[in-house]
């Protein structure tokens, strides 16, 4: 039976991130400043003719699908990335407050962008914070750890760009981060999800203890002409 998540970015495209949607009916894609994501109504060898004729830059895009599937030769498949994918089964958890959470406004793009090159939580651009929702925790006005929304597929909201800076790792930021977000998804009357790399034990163990389980096994296949 088709799920949304299946189909996690055109979904979201259509849905939930509609404004930030460029394409057609078939093809949808983001600017490459807020997201390489693109996503396809039917995953077909005409679509990804279709995305191929439609973008005009040669910047990486991110390609997601429930299975591995052959990509068309006109596109170079720079990685395939294993996630699991995951969603919040359950109450609202109990927040706590240990440090003040601060959101994220443009003027801490390069903060950002930096703390994310640093700890590669996923691709991060320039205007990423356009998806909303960011919030961070700082050390005087350091950014030292962060976390905000990105794909929308009502109604489901993923949490993304969980990370900290590696001298501020063991503090547990990363797990308030989430708590808030969780909690501010649910009051919205949405579903927390996300993404994570099959292999990050580290991180899919904070993740199920604050109530996240394993839907299934989703590929990210970074591609660019």
């Amino acid at each position: 039976m088709f799920h949304v998540l299946d189909n996690p970015a055109y979904n979201a495209l259509i849905s939930g991130n509609k404004h930030l949607a460029n394409g057609n009916k078939q093809v949808k894609y983001f600017d490459k400043e807020v997201s390489p994501f693109v996503g396809f109504k039917e995953n077909t060898t005409n679509s990804f003719q279709l995305l191929y004729d439609l973008i005009s830059h040669s910047s990486p895009v991110g390609f997601i699908s429930p299975v591995e599937i052959d990509i068309p030769k006109q596109w170079k498949v720079a990685n395939t990335i294993k996630c699991l994918q995951m969603i919040f089964d359950g109450e609202a958890p109990q927040e706590y407050n240990e440090v003040e959470l601060i959101p994220l406004t443009n003027q801490h793009v390069s903060q950002m962008l930096a703390l994310t090159k640093l700890t590669n939580p996923g691709p991060f651009g320039p205007q990423t914070i356009d998806f909303g929702h960011y919030k961070g925790v700082f050390d005087g006005d350091k950014l030292v750890a962060m976390a905000g929304q990105r794909m929308h597929p009502l109604p489901y909201a993923e949490i993304s760009a969980v990370c900290t800076h590696p001298d501020y790792t063991g503090k547990g930021y990363a797990k308030q981060l989430l708590l808030h977000h969780i909690n501010r998804i649910k009051a919205a009357g949405e579903i927390p999800m996300l993404h994570v790399r099959y292999d990050n034990e580290r991180a899919i163990k904070v993740y199920e203890s604050t109530g996240f389980v394993a839907r299934k096994e989703i590929y990210f296949t970074i591609m660019h002409k």
